[in-house]
C-alpha cells in the first residue's frame, strides 16, 4: 500500500481502529467461494460464502474475523454431515464464533455463511463511493484488517487461500476483481448481471478485491499480460500515461525477477473516493485518482514522477507482498520497504532524465529525520491490534527499510543482491516469510555476513551517527571513525549510547584533484584506518548509499563547501547538506557552517540538490527567524538564489529540459515564499491571473509555484476566481492545484473560509484533512487553523473519515513554540486518538526540538546574517 505522500505531501495515511486480537489456531482456510450483491438503493450488500478449511484438531468451535456484518445463516459440513452453527460476536475482538453441537474431527470441512453488510462511507472494507457526477460505486480496501468487513474470514496474512469471487451487479455496471472474467451472464433479476471471476492463486485475505460501478478503460499489454487502466466515465484518456508506465515496468520486472509476473492480468483502477495513495491487490491495483490519472501534455514533471513511482511501487508488490507475504504485520517492511526499494529501478530505465537515484537519497534523508526521534521504532516492530498494525505504515516501514536495502545492495553488489532476492522469492513463492528468511537467503547466496549486519538495522531503533576525524601523517591519511546513535535531543546525543551497528561504510578521499574510494565494515564503537596519500578531505558516505549520518569537523565542512560542486556527485551533495544540518541540530556545528555550505553550492543547477537546499532554506525561514532577523535573511536568500533564476528566466525557453523548468519553479517559490522578493511576487501574481483567464497559457510547473505565492497577499476577488476554477477542474492535478491555493491565502477571513470549506460536503472525505493540514503548516496561519480544529473537532473527525484525527496529530508536529506544544499536549491528552500513540509522542518531540534549535542557534543565525546578509553583492 502506498501510504507516503502523493504530490506535495497531500496524502497521509495513519488510520485508527478498535482493538482486536489473533485468531485461535483451530483451522486454516484452503479456499473461499464468495458472492457479493451490492444494493445501491439501500447502500448495503448481500453476501454468501463457502470456506473450505482444514481443521487442525478436534473442536466444537470455529472462530472467524467479522465486523459490521450480520450473519443470517451459518453451517459447517464435514464427513458427509452438516451442522447448523450458533453464532456469537465479540465486537471488541472483531470475531464471530461458530459453535457446533457435535465436535469436528481434524481434517477437511466447509463453512457456509449467508450474511449482509453495509456499504460504508469510511473507505474501508466494502465501501460506497461516488464519482464526479454523483454516480455510486462499490469498492474494497482491505489492508490491513478490513476484509472482515466484507466477508467473515481468517483475516490474517499467514492464512493464504484461493479466492473464487462472483459479483451480482446492476445492469450497465462493470465488475473488476483479482482475476479474469470467466463468465458474464444476465440475471438473476432482469436488472442484474452475474460476473464470475477465475480462481486466484493462494493469497492473503487483505489482497482480495472487488469493484462494481460505472468505469471505462484504456488497454495495453506487456509480455503477453493484458493491462487496463480504469477510470470513471470521461477520464479514460487521463490513464494513457499510467498505461505506458505499467507496460514499461512489467517488462523490467519480468527481466529482473526469475519469476515472471505471477498473475494472468493487471488492472489499475482509479477511484474518486479512496483513502490510501494506492493498494496492491493481486492483479487489481486500486489508486486515488491523483495517483494514477494525469493530462500528460499539461502536467508537472514532479507529478508524473510521483505517479510513475506509485505505479511501480504497487507493481513491485505483486512479487514482494503478494507472491511472498510477510508472516505477520511485524515484518510489514518486507512488503513496503522492498516495494519502495524496487520502485525507482524501472523508472530509471523508463525516464533516466528524472534521476530517480537522487530521489532515493532524498527519501533516505527523510527517514533519517524520523529515526532521529526518541520515539521512533525498529523496522521490525511487534503489533497485535488493528490500531498497532496500522501505525506501522510509516516512514520506517517504507523509506528507512528501502534505504537499508539500498545500502546492502551497494555492499554486496547489485548482481549478488539481486540473486539473493530472487532466491528468497523462489523459496517462499505463494507463501509467507519473515525477516530472517530474507537475510538468510542473502547470506547463503553472497557468502557475506548479512545475517549479522541486517539485524543491527532491523531489530534496533534509530540510526547511527559516524563521526570522522582525519590526520595526515607522512604519506598516509589516518582516519578515525566512531559510531553512536543520533538523536535530535542534544542531551541524549551528547551522552552517547549503547547501540552498536555493523555498518558498511564507503569513504571517498580527495587530494591533488583526484579521488579514491575505500570500503570497510565498521562493527565497533571506534576504529582507525589508513589510506595512502595525504587527503584534502575524506567523505564518510561515498555515493550516499549508507544509511547513517556523518559528522565532520567544522574545518572539513568549510573545505567541502569549496569543493562540493566539482568533487562531489549530486547524491553526495544532497547527503552532505543533510549531514551538516544534523550537526547543526545538536550543536556540533554553528548554523553559519550550513549557510556557508549553501553559498558553496550557489552555482549548482542540479534540481535534486537544489530541492534539498531550498526545502531547508524554507524551513529556516519558517521556524528560526525573529522579526528583527527576517529582513537580513530574505536579503541573503535573494542574493543567493536570484542569479540562478535570472539565468533561467521566469518562463520556459525552447529546448530546455523538464528538469530546468522544474528547477525554475522551485527557485521562484522559495524566492517568493522565503525570500519575499517583490519582483518575484509581482510576477507570480501576474502569471496567476493569466492562468486563471486561460489555464493553458501558463506552464503547469509554473502554476504550482506562482499560485501559492499570489495567494499570500491575495484578496477575496482572487480567492473567488480560484474557487470558481476549482469547480471547473478537468483533471485531478487541477483540482489539487486549486485546493492547495485556497489553503495558502493568509487573509484571516479567507483562512476561515477555507477551513469551513474543508469540512463541507463539497470536499471529498480523503481531501478534507489535507486542506486543513496545509493551512496548519503555514506558520502565519497555524494558530487560527489550530483554533478551528479544536473548536470544530467533531466536524473535523466526521469530515475526514477514520484517518482524520491521526493526520491532525501528525501535522501539529510542524508547530515551533512552547505555548503551542502545551496546547497540543493538553488537547490530545483530553481527546486521545486511537492508533496515533507513537505519532502523538513524535509530534511533541518535534515541537520541542524545534523550539530548542531556535534558542540554540537563533543568536548565531543573527550574528552570521549580520556579517553575510549581503552575500553576492
Amino acid at each position: 500500500m502506498k501510504r507516503v505522500c502523493v504530490w506535495l505531501a497531500w496524502i497521509l495515511l495513519v488510520p485508527s481502529f478498535a482493538p482486536a486480537q489473533r485468531l485461535p489456531e483451530l483451522a486454516v482456510p484452503e479456499s473461499y467461494k464468495l458472492i457479493f450483491t451490492p444494493d445501491f438503493d439501500k447502500d448495503n450488500f448481500a453476501g454468501g460464502e463457502t470456506i473450505q478449511i482444514r481443521v487442525l484438531k478436534p473442536t466444537s468451535t470455529l472462530v472467524l474475523n467479522s465486523a459490521d456484518i450480520e450473519i443470517h445463516q451459518a453451517s459447517v459440513s464435514s464427513g458427509g454431515a452438516t451442522q447448523t452453527a450458533n453464532v456469537t460476536f465479540d465486537k471488541d475482538k472483531e470475531q464471530a464464533t461458530l459453535t457446533l453441537e457435535k465436535r469436528l474431527a481434524a481434517g477437511s470441512a466447509a463453512i457456509h455463511i449467508e450474511y449482509t453488510g453495509i456499504l460504508n462511507d469510511e473507505m474501508r472494507g466494502f465501501y460506497l463511493g461516488k464519482d464526479d457526477q454523483g454516480r455510486k460505486y462499490a469498492a474494497t480496501q482491505f489492508e490491513a484488517t478490513d476484509a472482515r468487513r466484507a466477508f467473515p474470514s481468517f483475516d490474517e496474512p499467514a492464512y493464504k487461500a484461493t479466492f473464487d469471487i462472483t459479483a451480482v451487479a446492476p445492469k450497465g455496471m462493470v465488475a473488476i476483481s483479482n482475476s479474469k472474467i470467466l463468465s458474464d451472464a444476465p440475471g438473476p433479476d432482469p436488472d442484474q448481471h452475474t460476473v464470475h471471476f477465475a480462481t486466484t492463486p493462494k493469497i492473503s485475505s487483505y489482497l482480495a478485491a472487488l469493484i462494481v460501478g460505472n468505469f471505462e478503460y484504456a488497454e495495453g499489454e506487456a509480455d503477453g499480460v493484458p493491462i487496463r487502466v480504469w477510470s470513471t466515465p470521461g477520464k479514460k484518456e487521463l490513464g494513457r500515461f499510467a498505461l505506458e508506465v505499467a507496460e514499461s515496468a512489467l517488462k523490467y520486472f519480468d527481466n529482473y525477477f526469475q519469476i515472471k509476473y505471477p498473475y494472468e492480468k493487471l488492472d489499475l483502477v482509479a477511484l474518486p473516493d479512496f483513502s490510501a495513495g494506492a493498494m496492491e491487490n493481486v492483479g487489481c491495483i486500486t489508486f486515488r485518482e491523483i495517483a494514477l490519472l494525469i493530462d500528460e501534455q499539461h502536467s508537472a514533471v514532479g507529478l508524473r514522477d510521483e505517479i510513475a513511482g506509485v505505479i511501480t511501487h504497487e507493481m513491485a508488490h505483486q512479487w514482494f507482498g503478494d507472491l511472498v507475504t510477510m508472516q505477520w504485520w511485524d515484518d510489514i517492511w518486507l512488503n513496503e520497504g522492498f516495494a519502495t526499494w524496487m520502485a525507482s529501478k524501472p523508472i530509471e530505465v523508463f525516464k533516466p532524465e528524472w534521476h530517480e537515484e537522487l530521489n532515493d537519497v532524498r527519501d533516505a534523508t527523510q527517514a533519517l529525520s524520523t529515526d532521529s526521534l526518541e520515539n521512533t521504532r525498529p523496522i521490525h516492530q511487534a503489533a497485535e491490534t488493528p490500531a498497532e498494525i496500522n501505525e506501522l505504515f510509516d516512514e520506517v516501514a517504507y523509506s528507512k527499510a528501502a534505504a537499508v536495502l539500498r545500502m546492502l545492495e551497494a555492499y554486496l553488489g547489485p548482481d549478488t543482491f539481486r540473486a539473493g532476492a530472487n532466491a528468497y522469492l523462489k523459496e517462499y513463492a505463494y507463501g509467507n516469510a519473515t525477516a530472517a528468511d530474507f537475510w538468510n537467503a542473502e547470506t547463503r547466496t553472497s557468502g557475506r555476513p548479512m545475517d549479522k549486519i541486517m539485524p543491527t538495522f532491523v531489530d534496533q531503533p534509530g540510526a547511527p551517527f559516524v563521526s570522522i576525524k582525519t590526520q595526515c601523517s607522512g604519506n598516509f591519511t589516518r582516519i578515525t571513525l566512531q559510531q553512536q546513535r543520533y538523536f535530535y535531543d542534544r542531551a541524549r546525543f551528547n551522552a552517547g549510547s549503547a547501540e552498536l551497528w555493523e555498518i558498511p561504510i564507503c569513504m571517498k578521499a580527495y587530494g591533488d584533484g583526484k579521488s579514491a574510494q575505500k570500503c570497510y565494515l565498521l562493527g565497533r564503537k571506534q576504529e582507525t584506518f589508513t589510506l595512502p596519500g595525504c587527503s584534502r578531505w575524506v567523505l564518510a558516505n561515498a555515493n550516499s548509499t549508507g544509511y547513517y549520518r556523518s559528522g565532520y569537523e567544522s574545518q572539513t565542512v568549510k573545505v567541502l563547501a569549496r569543493d562540493a560542486e566539482t568533487a562531489l556527485t549530486p547524491a553526495e551533495r544532497i547527503m552532505l547538506l543533510t549531514d551538516a544540518w544534523a550537526s547543526v541540530r545538536v550543536g556540533r556545528e554553528p548554523i553559519g557552517d550550513y549557510l556557508a555550505l549553501a553559498e558553496g553550492l550557489r552555482q549548482d543547477r542540479d534540481r535534486a540538490v537544489m530541492g534539498q537546499l531550498l526545502a531547508q532554506l524554507d524551513n529556516i525561514g519558517e521556524t528560526l527567524l525573529t522579526d528583527q532577523d527576517r529582513g537580513a535573511y530574505q536579503d541573503w536568500v535573494r542574493n543567493l538564489l536570484g542569479p540562478a533564476l535570472h539565468e533561467l528566466g521566469f518562463e520556459p525557453r525552447p529546448g530546455e529540459s523538464e528538469e530546468q523548468n522544474a528547477l525554475r519553479a522551485e527557485l521562484i517559490y522559495t524566492l517568493g515564499w522565503t525570500g519575499g522578493d517583490p519582483k518575484v511576487l509581482a510576477e507570480a501574481r501576474a502569471l496567476t491571473e493569466k492562468a486563471l483567464r486561460d489555464p493553458a497559457s501558463v506552464d503547469r510547473e509554473l502554476q504550482l509555484a506562482v499560485f501559492p505565492l499570489a495567494a499570500l497577499n491575495g484578496d477575496s476577488a482572487l480567492y473567488d476566481q480560484v474557487a470558481d476554477r476549482l469547480k471547473q477542474a478537468k483533471s485531478p492535478e487541477e483540482l489539487y492545484l486549486y485546493q492547495l491555493t485556497l489553503a495558502t491565502f493568509r487573509d484571516p477571513k479567507l483562512v476561515e473560509r477555507t477551513l469551513e470549506f474543508a469540512v463541507s460536503p463539497q470536499v471529498r472525505s480523503q481531501d478534507a484533512l489535507s486542506l486543513i493540514a496545509r493551512v496548519m503548516r503555514d506558520p502565519t496561519d497555524q494558530k487560527p487553523a489550530w483554533d478551528f480544529v479544536r473548536s470544530h473537532w467533531p466536524e473535523v473527525e466526521r469530515a475526514g473519515g477514520p484517518f482524520a484525527a491521526a493526520e491532525i496529530v501528525g501535522v501539529a508536529g510542524t508547530f515551533c513554540s512552547a505555548g503551542m506544544e502545551n496546547e497540543v499536549k493538553d488537547f490530545f491528552g483530553a481527546h486521545p486518538v486511537p492508533g496515533a500513540e507513537r505519532t502523538f509522542k513524535q509530534t511533541l518531540e518535534r515541537i520541542n526540538y524545534c523550539t530548542d534549535l531556535k534558542s540554540q542557534q537563533g543568536d548565531q543565525l543573527a550574528a552570521w546574517l549580520g556579517q553575510h546578509g549581503t552575500t553576492g553583492r
